[in-house]
């Protein structure tokens, strides 16, 4: 037998997926809700629970629930670490960027390998479609090997920080690590994501010649909202190509 949660989420899925409510539509108070089918707001906010895990309505603090705009996906393409070219060029897509001197500790100093308290320099991008987040990334690069302007308004460093690509002098090797997790707190918050709602995030650390880190960025994406693409490039033995 289904609980009354369900029977109300199928109901309000059921107005959603008809076109009775609106993409973009704020549903009703769950106050006004609650009341309308006889139930407590508790057994009501779970109801709102099922859709929000499902994608179908998001919650926006202090705004109230809203149906969800389909969203297309993002492409992350591995490797350099950028947002694909297509998708980062389309005027939907809007990346904000904030960027800080702040001081290693913890994970950072040990991601990095550089001694506790030492400066870096920190970009904060968020991704957007209209009002909807689609990603975040916190990118790293020890103070001193951060280039001139790199923490300025300087054209080419906003550009590349609103493709999440990598900041630093060229590196030459790039590891990434990715995995699947439930967001923190403030990452769901950031994202307006479902804390139930696994998000892919990656970890990518740029290296020099001599393997000093020369960037590490944290991204953290919605796992409904981004695909990721990794390519291996098959490297020929040079005594093979000449022979």
């Amino acid at each position: 037998m289904s609980s009354r949660h369900h029977d109300i989420a199928d109901d309000l899925r059921h107005q959603i997926t008809t076109g009775r409510i609106k993409p973009g539509e704020r549903l009703p108070s769950e106050a006004g809700l609650a009341d309308r089918y006889k139930v407590s707001t508790v057994t009501l906010r779970s109801a709102l629970a099922v859709l929000q895990g499902e994608g179908l309505v998001e919650k926006i603090h202090g705004k109230g629930n809203f149906v969800r705009r389909p969203l297309r996906k993002i492409v992350y393409v591995g490797g350099w670490g950028t947002l694909d070219p297509w998708t980062a060029a389309e005027t939907a897509l809007r990346v904000t960027v904030r960027s800080i001197t702040v001081q290693a500790h913890g994970h950072l100093a040990t991601l990095l390998k550089v001694p506790t308290g030492s400066p870096l320099a920190e970009f904060i991008c968020i991704s957007h479609e209209g009002e909807s987040p689609h990603g975040l990334a916190r990118i790293y690069i020890p103070r001193d090997l951060a280039p001139a302007g790199v923490l300025d308004d300087e054209p080419s460093y906003r550009e590349a920080a609103t493709r999440f690509a990598v900041l630093s002098v060229p590196p030459a090797a790039v590891r990434e690590t990715v995995c699947a997790r439930l967001p923190t707190p403030d990452e769901a918050t950031t994202l307006r994501a479902n804390s139930t709602a696994p998000i892919l995030a990656i970890t990518r650390v740029a290296t020099d010649a001599t393997g000093r880190v020369i960037e590490a960025a944290l991204l953290v994406f919605p796992g409904d909202r981004v695909d990721a693409v990794f390519t291996t490039h098959h490297v020929t033995n040079e005594r093979q190509t000449q022979a």
